[in-house]
C-alpha cells in the first residue's frame, strides 16, 4: 500500500508543478480573437411591417444602430444576377434551418412572414420551407453563371 501513495503523491505534485509553471505569452494579432459582437436592436412597432419584413423606418432604425446596409426584398421577379444573388441567399439562410414553427396558434409566426416580403407564398409547413431553402440555393447557382 506504501507504494500507492507515494506513486499518487508523485502524480499530485506534477499536476501542482504544470499548475505553477508560468503561462508563454503568445503576441495578439490585431484583429485577431473574438470578432465584434453584434449590436442587439429593439424595434418598435412602427419598425415592423405586420405583412412580414421591415418598414422603411425599420429598415433605417436598423441601419443607424448598427452601421449595417439593409435594404428592401426582392419582390418581383429575380432577374438580374443581383437580384438572383440577394434574394437566393435570404431564401436559402432563412428556410433551410428554420429557427421554429412557421405556424403557431393558427397563425403564421414574423419567421414565415419574411417570405411575403420577399415576394413568395408564405410558408405553412416544413415541406413548403425545404421548397423555399431550394429555389434559394437555385437563384445563387442562376447568379454564379
Amino acid at each position: 500500500m506504501a507504494t500507492k501513495k507515494t506513486s499518487a503523491k508523485k502524480t499530485s505534485a506534477k499536476k501542482t508543478a504544470a499548475k505553477k509553471a508560468p503561462a508563454k505569452k503568445i503576441a495578439a494579432k490585431k484583429g485577431a480573437g473574438k470578432p465584434p459582437s453584434r449590436k442587439s436592436v429593439s424595434l418598435t412597432k412602427e419598425g415592423k411591417d405586420p405583412k412580414g419584413g421591415l418598414t422603411a423606418a425599420g429598415r433605417k432604425t436598423y441601419n443607424d444602430a448598427t452601421g449595417g446596409h439593409l435594404q428592401e426584398g426582392v419582390k418581383g421577379k429575380a432577374d438580374t444576377p443581383e437580384k438572383k444573388r440577394r434574394k437566393g441567399s435570404f431564401l436559402t439562410r432563412h428556410f433551410t434551418t428554420p429557427p421554429g414553427p412557421v405556424v403557431k396558434d393558427g397563425e403564421p409566426t414574423r419567421q414565415a412572414l419574411q417570405a411575403a416580403a420577399w415576394g413568395e407564398p408564405v410558408p405553412k409547413t416544413e415541406a413548403e420551407e425545404k421548397k423555399l431553402a431550394a429555389k434559394g440555393r437555385k437563384l445563387l447557382a442562376e447568379a454564379k453563371e
